[in-house]
Formats: C-alpha cells, sequence, structure tokens
C-alpha cells in the first residue's frame, strides 16, 4: 500500500520534475565549471600520461568486450587490471602534491553542491507535504524560499554525514571489484563479474539502509516543523517495522536502478533527464508516506482518496 501510494503521488507530483531538473541544471553548470577549472590545473600532468591513457583504454575495453560478447579478454582483464592499477599508482605517487589539493578542492567543491541540491530537494518536500496535508499546489520557488533557512541548517548537517557515508561506500565498492576477485578460487570472468556484483549490492544495501534509518528526519521537520535536532531524534524514537521499512527502500533503491539503467541503454542516455530528478522525488514521496503512516496521520493520495481512513490502510510498510 505505501510502496503503491509513493507511486501515485511522484505521478501526482510529476511537474516538480522539470522544476528539479532546472535547478539542478542551473547549480550543475556552475559547480561544474569550478571543477573543470580545478582539475585542468592540477591534473594535467596526471591527465596527459601514458599510465591514465592505458587505464582508461582498459576500462573502455572491458566494457565494450562486456556487451560485445568477447570473453578472451574478459579472461585476462583481471591480471591487465591489477598491472594497470600498479603502474598508475606509482604515477599519481610522483604528483602526489597536486594531487591532493585536487582532492580536497574536488571535495569542498562537491559538498557545496550536494548542500545547494540539497535546498531544492528540501523544497521538493515541502512540495510534497502540502499535497500530502491539504492537497494544495505550492510554487516550488514558494516552497524554496519559504523553507531556506530551515533547509540550510538541515543540509549544514546531513551533507557531511552522508559525504563521509558514501566515501565508505566507495571504499567498499573498491575492495568488492578490485580486492575480492582476488583471492575467490573462480575463474577471472567469474571473479570480475562476481566483485561488479557484490559491489553493486553494497550500494543498494548501505543505501537502502541509510534511507530506513533517517527517512523520518526531513519529513519531521517539515511537516512537525521541528528543529533540526528534533527532527534527527524523531528518527531514532521509534523502531517498529524497521525491518519492513528497510524492505521497502532496498526494493524501491533496487527499482530505481533498473529503470535508470534501462532508460541508459534503451533511449542511450536521454531519458535519464527525467529518470533521475524522478527518482528523487519518488524517494521523498515513500519519505513523506513512510513517516505520516509512522505517526498515524491521514493524506491525500489524490482528491478523491484519503489514505489512512480504513483499516485497510493501516497495512505494513511493503504491502
Amino acid at each position: 500500500m505505501r510502496f503503491r501510494n509513493a507511486v501515485r503521488l511522484t505521478i501526482d507530483n510529476f511537474s516538480a520534475v522539470f522544476k528539479l531538473l532546472l535547478y539542478r541544471l542551473m547549480t550543475g553548470v556552475v559547480f561544474f565549471s569550478l571543477i573543470y577549472v580545478i582539475l585542468k590545473l592540477a591534473l594535467n600532468a596526471v591527465t596527459s600520461s601514458a599510465e591514465w591513457t592505458a587505464m582508461r583504454s582498459l576500462i573502455y575495453d572491458f566494457f565494450h568486450a562486456l556487451v560485445t560478447g568477447q570473453t578472451e579478454k574478459l579472461q585476462t582483464f583481471h591480471n591487465d587490471f591489477q598491472e594497470a592499477a600498479k603502474n598508475f599508482i606509482a604515477m599519481l605517487g610522483a604528483h602526489g602534491g597536486s594531487i591532493a589539493g585536487a582532492i580536497v578542492g574536488v571535495s569542498l567543491i562537491y559538498i557545496l553542491s550536494r548542500f545547494a541540491n540539497g535546498l531544492g530537494v528540501f523544497a521538493i518536500g515541502n512540495v510534497i507535504n502540502d499535497r500530502m496535508s491539504v492537497f494544495s499546489r505550492t510554487p516550488f520557488s514558494a516552497a524554496y524560499f519559504k523553507s531556506i533557512g530551515q533547509a540550510a541548517l538541515y543540509q549544514v548537517v546531513y551533507v557531511p554525514l552522508t559525504f563521509v557515508y558514501d566515501v565508505i561506500i566507495i571504499l567498499l565498492c573498491w575492495v568488492s571489484v578490485a580486492f575480492v576477485p582476488a583471492i575467490l578460487p573462480l575463474g577471472n570472468f567469474l571473479s570480475v563479474m562476481f566483485g561488479i556484483s557484490l559491489a553493486v549490492t553494497v550500494i543498494v544495501g548501505l543505501q537502502a539502509l541509510k534511507m530506513a534509518v533517517f527517512s523520518a528526519w526531513m519529513p519531521a521537520m517539515i511537516a512537525d516543523k521541528l528543529s533540526m535536532s528534533a527532527g534527527l531524534k524523531r528518527c531514532f524514537s521509534t523502531k517498529k517495522d524497521f525491518g519492513r521499512r528497510f524492505a521497502a527502500y532496498l526494493l524501491a533503491v533496487y527499482v530505481i536502478v533498473i529503470v535508470n539503467v534501462l532508460c541508459l541503454f534503451t533511449t542511450v542516455g536521454s531519458a535519464l533527464i527525467i529518470s533521475i530528478p524522478l527518482s528523487f522525488i519518488f524517494l521523498l514521496s515513500m519519505q513523506f508516506v513512510n513517516y505520516y503512516k509512522q505517526e498515524g496521520r491521514k493524506y491525500f493520495v489524490s482528491l478523491n482518496k484519503i489514505a489512512g481512513e480504513t483499516p485497510e490502510d493501516l497495512g505494513n510498510l511493503t504491502e
């Protein structure tokens, strides 16, 4: 029931996709330009090196062989990758100062971009909440400026926390791809595929865990006007149905991955401009539906349907 209601709310707020897309394009141009300048100045020696060219060609050849079924190249990929990575790391060591400066600069710009994009997501959260609570259609700009102070406080804490969390996920994925295949008693091809599969599982599972734990934070601040710290405490105030909530988010993340991968390959990436912001709105809808159910509130699904009015609407998270 909750998954279905989240889909309905996403469709009902479909116009927000284009507003979020435009906002992200505007912020993306600004921050991408800054990152490009930093990388161009700091990493010119790295990007023009033979080691980088070999690594890039090897990665391209791997995915090309994966798509075309050239198993002979896949069989030797692990050994070739280890050798190329060794040479690449040695080259990076020779340019450690400039690389460290670039990493710090790009990390700061990335955190600022997450902060700016988070303000837009928080505004969409206000739009969804107004639609669910009083069935009003709040303009994105009005929601953005109305909540910018509250959103900024939320992002100041949320962005650094999730940044560290994402770095941990990336490290675990690197271990899954670079080291796990080497210790498995399988062929090169099967080992590499298992490593990639494990990395995807790590990403999906840990993202679902993050949402299951912190999903009530933003809705508590928006729907109940709680402070940033009080909203965070609300995340841990109830442990009821945590397993089902995690399962619901796990399913949601897998659905999002599948839809976006299909859009990537079937439309040569053009549909991603719709599917990616739509994914954010769907996850926001999931958060608010879960929060409203957790707090025992009724909410509008459509003009003629209010969820929570009947015993059937009080079902579990994944039905």
